[in-house]
Order: C-alpha cells, then structure tokens, then sequence
C-alpha cells in the first residue's frame, strides 16, 4: 500500500499523464514508497530458487531495474558485474543511491533495443514488475535483445502469476484498469503503456522459444497453491541454446 511518505494523488495524476519514461522520472523519488515496488518476499523467493537450482553465476543483468530492487539480490548470486538497465534516468539515479558498489553498471537504454553487453556475456538475465509496460507485439524485440545479451546456457529469469478468474475481486481491478489505460490512451498523448493482461504465459512461452530459449516453469511455493492445486507463482526459466536445436521443455 500507499504509505504517508509516497506520492500524492496529484503526482500520481501528473505521471499518469506523462510517457513512461517521464512518468517513471517524476514517481523516482517516491516510487519505493508504493505498491509498484517488487516486494522483498519476491526477491528472496527467486534468490533462494536460482541459488538452489543453479548455484552462482558469473555476470548479472537487471533488465528494466528502476530503483534496484533486484540489484541486491543479482550482487548476492553473481560472483562477477552485475548490471541494470532502465529508461528512466531518475529511476536510474535512485538505484545509484542505493546501490554504490563497485561491481554495479548502470545503463539507460530502452529495453526493446539493448545496448551491445560487456565483452563477456552475462550469464544471468532477471527481470520484476516491468513486463505491463511491453505490448505483445514488442515482446519478441524484448526477448531477443536478452537472449543476444546472455552467454550460450545463459539463464533469463522472471515470476509469472497464475491466470486470474472473473470469480475474483483482482480480475475486475485488473481489468477494470487496463480498459481505463485503453481509454486514456486512445485520447491522450503520449500514451503510458502499462497492461495487467498482456503477459500470459502461453504466448510469453511461444514468443521465448521464437528468440531461441529453452522453457521451463517452477512453482514458487512460497506463495502457496490455488485450490485446484496449482501455485499462485511461478519462476519462468528461460535458457539460452547452447548449440543444438531448441526443443520442447517439460513445466513442472
């Protein structure tokens, strides 16, 4: 939630009205002090699957990091650089703030055309929360900008919930939202694009195979399971091919 120390309902107006890039720049100051911030809970279940799962890594990439939520925890996996890359210079700015360690880059670049990486590639890609902010057609520019940036065998890591149904409270607010954001942008420029509904995980998985990653899903427990006994969140596991074709991973 909101706290006392966040933005008002006139900064939050102002950037509603504002390109991503601005919008992201005005919130910058305050945005740690919303509910758009990845939670800690989050960031500690991906850490603790990938360092299970996968051990360490050589470099990191943070792709769309804002503040640097996912920065500690890339700096904690990561035994070499550890790099974020975000649009927004003030977004940017405060992950400087928060994060002065010497094994940190910090790149502004638009993520749908990353910057060429570091002569090394990176060994782990990871991303939170910023996905809304990439229409369906600019996913497969997304998806292959990262796996250029990766290594073969390389990792690009991401949390994706479980679909919601019109039986729940959340789907009438998420979809509520998305057709306000249908309707401000049809009448208002520059759009702000940010959608709850755009990232289903069958097209997200159909468009990583497309730029030449391996797929694969493991539940975060953490968060518990739906009644029917599928978790509310999964890690999706994407690898880059280390050579031969590409084929057909099996979800857990």
């Amino acid at each position: 939630m909101f706290t006392s120390q966040g933005p008002t309902v006139r900064e939050l107006a102002a950037q509603a009205l504002s390109s991503v890039e601005r919008g992201y720049d005005l919130l910058s100051p305050k945005f740690d002090q919303t509910p758009f911030r990845t939670p800690d809970r989050m960031l500690d279940a991906v850490e603790e699957t990938l360092a299970q799962r996968e051990g360490s890594f050589g470099s990191g990439l943070d792709v769309c990091c804002g503040t640097g939520a996912g920065l500690g925890m890339l700096l904690r996996l990561c035994r070499g650089r550890v790099t974020g890359v975000d649009l927004s210079a003030g977004m940017l700015a405060e992950a400087a703030r928060a994060y002065p360690d010497e094994r940190v880059d910090l790149v502004r670049a638009d993520a749908r055309a990353l910057p060429p990486g570091p002569a090394d590639p990176y060994d782990l890609a990871v991303s939170f929360g910023a996905f809304g902010h990439f229409l369906p057609a600019e996913r497969p520019a997304l998806f292959s900008g990262v796996h250029a940036a990766l290594r073969p065998g390389g990792l690009f890591a991401f949390p994706i919930g479980a679909p919601i149904t019109p039986a729940s409270a959340a789907w009438w607010a998420v979809t509520g939202f998305d057709a306000a954001m249908r309707v401000r942008n049809a009448v208002w420029r520059p759009p702000f694009v940010m959608y709850y509904r755009t990232f289903p995980l069958g097209g997200v998985r159909a468009d990583l195979r497309a730029a030449g990653f391996t797929v694969e899903t493991v539940p975060l427990d953490h968060f518990g399971r739906r009644p029917d006994g599928t978790p509310r969140w999964r890690l999706v596991l994407a690898r880059r091919a280390t050579g031969a074709p590409v084929g057909r991973a099996e979800d857990e």
